[in-house]
């Protein structure tokens, strides 16, 4: 007897990588600076960003590796971070809209057409 499969719903982010963003929320010490967007993990809605929730990971020594502690960005929530409006610089909320028969994102704040 075959069981029901679902389809798990997976939301259509606004952020992309490679995007500019600014981290709203969360330790201090990431707050308000723009950084990049390294990776964007849809099925968890979380983002890795540039130089943001830095963790040290402890590696076992291989025959190509010494090992050690490493250091790597972890994910954040999505819900954090905001995309820098191209045009102001500042924090923006991102719309889409139909122009020439593609949907393209743009900023809220100035109108500006995000790339």
């Amino acid at each position: 007897m075959a069981k029901n499969k679902q389809k798990r719903f997976k939301p259509k982010y606004k952020i992309k990588k490679g995007d500019k963003v600014v981290v709203v929320a969360g330790s201090y010490k990431n707050r308000d600076k723009v950084r990049n967007v390294l990776e964007v993990l849809p099925d968890k809605g979380r983002i890795i960003v540039e130089d943001v929730n830095i963790v040290k990971k402890h590696v076992k020594p291989t025959q190509d590796s010494a090992g050690g502690i490493q250091e790597k960005a972890a994910p954040i929530d999505i819900s954090n971070v905001m995309l820098v409006d191209p045009k102001t610089g500042e924090p923006t909320r991102v719309g889409r809209k139909v122009v020439d028969g593609k949907v393209v994102r743009y900023a809220k704040k100035s109108g500006e057409i995000i790339k």
